[in-house]
């Protein structure tokens, strides 16, 4: 027992400012299409840290914010930039077109990814990341939002899950955090 703790103070273990979700049985991966429509999974990305991040293109404030911080992010790292996987899961596949998903990608970086569940995948989708997402109906037919789990999963350069990061946590957090798991993978 006694080990056990000395372990876990251990200097030699990274310090996270994100929820380290190391050994978590959900958030495994997924299977899905890009907004080029290539199917895609973790393994695409192996020797990246991949950030996935859930939301809808019709978000007014969270999603973008979210999108432009990872922008920041991989500004921040630097050269090791390139190491950074950014991805966009939406939760709103009825509107969110692969036609419209690729230009919003672009707006934050072109390298950042958007992924589209079909309708019938997104309830998996949102189990397997224990995913909080509601359709909420507008004035209109189409006026509708979607609310929605706002932090980001953080997947180590094996594939691994290994962080969940809360909405606003700052580009500072992320990028230590990533720098962290760039060094320990």
């Amino acid at each position: 027992m006694t080990a056990g703790l000395l372990t876990a103070c251990s200097p030699d273990k990274p310090q996270f400012q994100s929820i380290d979700l190391t050994g978590a049985d959900y958030a495994q991966g997924f299977s899905l299409a890009d907004h080029n429509g290539q199917q895609r999974t973790l393994k695409d990305f192996a020797g990246k840290v991949v950030v996935v991040f859930f939301g809808f293109t019709q978000c007014p404030d969270v999603c973008p914010t979210s999108m432009a911080e990872l922008a920041q992010v991989k500004k921040l790292l630097g050269p090791d930039g390139d190491k950074l996987q950014a991805i966009f899961i939406t939760v709103d596949p009825e509107r969110d077109t692969a036609e419209l998903l690729k230009p919003y990608m672009g707006n934050f970086d072109p390298s950042f990814l958007a992924l589209r569940p079909t309708l019938e995948q997104l309830p998996q989708v949102g189990k397997d990341f224990k995913l909080y997402y509601k359709k909420v109906e507008g004035k209109t037919p189409g006026s509708y939002t979607m609310d929605h789990s706002a932090g980001s999963y953080i997947f180590d350069g094996k594939g691994r899950i290994r962080l969940y990061s809360r909405y606003g946590a700052g580009a500072e957090v992320l990028a230590s955090d990533i720098r962290l798991l760039l060094k320990n993978s």
